[in-house]
């Protein structure tokens, strides 16, 4: 039996629950942290108390983000995204924990999403807590900057972009329209810790899963790889389809290294083909 036919027997069992991450999006355009197209990352990381503890930080990283947002919102789902909610629509796929931002299983039609870093299609004030949609704060920073243009580098998962000091410096940042705070994109920096409410949201599904399917995720941070480590724990087994090796390798089933798209749309060509009768 093939990678795929051995993984569609898994999943024809249901109440799979579906961890995805950047690995999954490369094929929409957005390269990923740790895989194939992102071996190395361009620029470190925002953290939550550099951009809460420094306005030149907070610049930086509006310029950067403002620059790159055109980039993830033109970003359209692939062929993994849209073979996970056909997998949702057909009742196999009872939930997805995606570590990702870029809102992408909700535009393939995927409705049980928790979002465990949160979407850059949102911002919070940190102040009066308002949320809105990055849309509105993309008009307001477009009104604030007349003129100013950005040939992003490498834009990375997160929206993060490339830029040279001289854009980042002409840059000028707008407060929240409602009370003057700080805004912030809803995502959850480094340094930040996932809510906890959303944590336990997510260990309950695994708790119930009867398969675990890690798609395009190296596992590497531990924000996603304790559900793997709660599924073995529990008896709960693991499949995994990540190009490359993954630090839940020895906790898996079943693993698969090949292109994402490709090997989920060979997975539902095998569940067709079971479900279909003998001639």
């Amino acid at each position: 039996m093939t990678g795929t036919g051995m993984l569609a027997e898994l999943v024809s069992r249901g109440d799979t629950v579906v961890l995805s991450g950047a690995g999954l999006s490369t094929e929409s355009g957005i390269p990923d942290y740790r895989g194939p197209t992102g071996r190395r990352r361009a620029g470190q990381p925002m953290t939550y108390q550099a951009f809460t503890g420094d306005a030149e930080a907070r610049r930086r990283y509006w310029a950067r983000s403002h620059a790159g947002w055109r980039h993830i919102a033109g970003a359209a789902p692939n062929a993994g995204h849209r073979v996970v909610a056909e997998l949702e629509r057909r009742g196999l796929v009872g939930g997805i924990i995606t570590q990702n931002v870029d809102g992408l299983h909700a535009a393939a039609g995927a409705h049980q999403v928790i979002e465990l870093h949160g979407a850059l299609d949102r911002v919070v004030c940190l102040s009066c807590r308002a949320r809105s949609a990055r849309t509105e704060l993309d008009r307001r920073l477009r009104a604030a900057n007349p003129g100013w243009e950005a040939a992003p580098g490498r834009v990375n998962p997160d929206g993060d972009a490339v830029l040279d000091d001289e854009r980042v410096a002409a840059f000028q940042v707008v407060g929240c329209p409602r009370c003057g705070g700080l805004l912030k994109p809803d995502v959850v920096f480094f340094g930040e810790n996932v809510p906890r409410a959303r944590v336990d949201e997510c260990f309950a599904l695994v708790a119930g899963a009867g398969l675990l399917l890690v798609l395009g995720s190296s596992l590497t941070v531990r924000s996603g790889y304790r559900f793997v480590q709660r599924a073995a724990a529990l008896g709960v087994p693991v499949a995994i389809v990540n190009q490359g090796a993954t630090r839940g390798d020895g906790d898996a089933v079943l693993t698969l290294d090949a292109p994402l798209g490709a090997a989920l749309t060979g997975l539902l060509a095998e569940l067709d083909g079971a479900a279909s009768p003998a001639r």
